[in-house]
């Protein structure tokens, strides 16, 4: 999951401007946190008027349809995207192996976690300039080879000081992550970028139970050295691949290069099979100015900002703290006795691998009961009842030590707060106009990384010392978040375009 899926969304069937209008005096400027595949500009409706014997990208790439060539390149950001959520998912594997070879202290488990999300906070902007310049497909090059490099130099750090600059340097990469599904909704037809978006969800959480497996099969015997090391394979397998990648149509038309936006087109023509369209390729309209931070605190937004920024850090924390919390659990409560019960350092067993890859598994019917209720509840009641549910099942931890049941409450809360997820990509894109949909987007996303930086401490740090303290911590978040969901002003769902 960047933090997780950052700038990733449900493509539903978008509004062409918003559920509430854009003050008219706000100045609005071209910066812009990061890219969302969901920003209007790429829907038809946002095309201007052209004569007949012309096109934009759009309307191409509505006219070519959906074939071979989105199938290539849905495995190919689906792959980057699985090697982010394995980037993700070691760090729970990571910190208690630190903890028993290394002898770290639990502050210093907690930061290998917050270092990385301080990378990829501190390197959005950069991706997003570099991309804007230079083009997708260059920026996602260098990101997979300096992922696999520093992915790869982590597991041969001689010290913990080089291993958190690595993995810092790691988290710096993976905030490039978001540009491929910027690459990829720009290929995309109207029609099928809900279900697109839907399966680059499905492999987030494949790339996370692959990680598991992967440590299941690698850590127990040959350690977190290996472990690392082989977990890097993915971003090689994305980084040799990258220079096949399209280059995106509508950057080349932006910046005047329609010879190199036609003969994209025309690939995507004889892969689809689809007759080329006729006439001139022309660019889609003016370009919508992107906002500012100012404009989404104005009086008509000021709440709703507020309220989502909230949600978005308290999702982030509840779900990596689960993620955290569920290995610390599990090696906590093992299915052998202790033999050295004053040695706080225990190995993970293939039992706990086992388990921990069954509560994995959650997210797949997680996401997809989320979509199934959501158009009949509401944005805001789905989210509200996810965050209550969260709640009952945290708070239930506490109550048993069985191992069984422990497990079964781990794979409920996580399919509910990977869910969660889905429904806020799903609300947030829809409440802001299209003028202030990418920095919206975006600044949710930003308070999501605050989130997970500070959720370790809880995770791997309160939860050593009270059980009941840190499942009090989560708990209290996930009913206040549901509150917030609540208290939104507006429900997007049945909305009609207000542009």
């Amino acid at each position: 999951m960047g933090v997780r899926r950052t700038g990733v969304g449900r493509g539903y069937e978008e509004m062409d401007g918003a559920n509430i209008q854009v003050p008219q005096n706000n100045n609005l400027n071209d910066s812009h946190v990061i890219n969302t595949s969901l920003d209007t500009e790429f829907e038809l409706s946002s095309v201007s008027v052209v004569p007949d014997d012309t096109f934009t990208v759009q309307q191409a790439v509505n006219a070519l349809g959906f074939g071979w060539f989105q199938v290539k390149l849905s495995l190919c950001v689906g792959l980057c995207w699985m090697a982010d959520s394995m980037e993700m998912t070691i760090l729970s594997v990571l910190g208690p192996a630190l903890h028993c070879d290394w002898g770290i202290s639990r502050y210093q488990q907690a930061l290998t976690t917050t270092i990385v999300f301080l990378g990829m906070m501190l390197s959005s902007t950069f991706w997003t300039q570099l991309s804007d310049r230079y083009g997708r497909k260059p920026a996602l090059t260098l990101c997979g080879i300096l992922l696999f490099l520093y992915g790869l130099l982590s597991a041969v750090a001689p010290s913990f000081g080089w291993l958190l600059l690595l993995r810092g340097l790691v988290g710096f990469a993976i905030g490039c992550v978001p540009q491929s599904v910027t690459l990829y909704a720009e290929f995309l037809p109207t029609k099928q970028r809900a279900k697109c978006v839907v399966l680059l969800d499905c492999f987030w959480a494949l790339g996370a139970c692959f990680e598991v497996a992967l440590a299941l099969a690698v850590a127990p015997n040959l350690g977190w050295r290996w472990l690392l090391g082989l977990s890097a394979a993915p971003l090689f397998i994305f980084a040799v691949i990258t220079p096949w990648l399209p280059e995106s149509a509508r950057y080349h038309v932006s910046n005047g290069q329609n010879e190199k936006a036609l003969r994209t087109l025309e690939d995507i023509a004889k892969d689809n099979k689809r007759p080329m369209l006729l006439g001139r390729l022309v660019v889609d309209g003016p370009t919508i100015s992107r906002g500012s931070v100012k404009a989404l605190l104005s009086v008509s937004l000021r709440r709703t900002t507020l309220l989502l920024w909230f949600i978005w850090m308290a999702c982030a924390f509840c779900y990596y703290g689960l993620v955290l919390m569920s290995t610390e659990m599990f090696a906590n409560n093992p299915v052998e006795p202790i033999q050295d019960p004053t040695n706080d350092c225990q190995h993970l067993q293939t039992t706990d691998y086992m388990d921990l890859l069954w509560t994995t598994l959650a997210e797949f019917p997680g996401i997809f009961a989320t979509i199934a209720i959501i158009e009949r509840c509401g944005r805001k009641k789905t989210m509200a009842i996810q965050f209550l549910l969260f709640a009952v099942c945290v708070g239930t931890l506490t109550s048993t030590n069985d191992r069984v049941l422990l497990t079964i409450i781990l794979f409920l809360a996580r399919g509910v707060i990977a869910g969660l997820f889905q429904a806020a990509y799903v609300y947030t894109p829809e409440v802001y106009p299209t003028a202030l949909r990418s920095i919206g987007v975006g600044g949710c996303s930003a308070l999501a990384r605050l989130g997970a930086m500070a959720t370790p401490y809880v995770a791997q740090v309160l939860l050593q010392t009270s059980l009941w303290s840190a499942v009090s911590v989560y708990g209290l978040f996930a009913i206040c978040a549901a509150l917030a969901c609540l208290l939104l002003p507006y429900e997007t769902q049945g909305s009609e375009s207000n542009s």
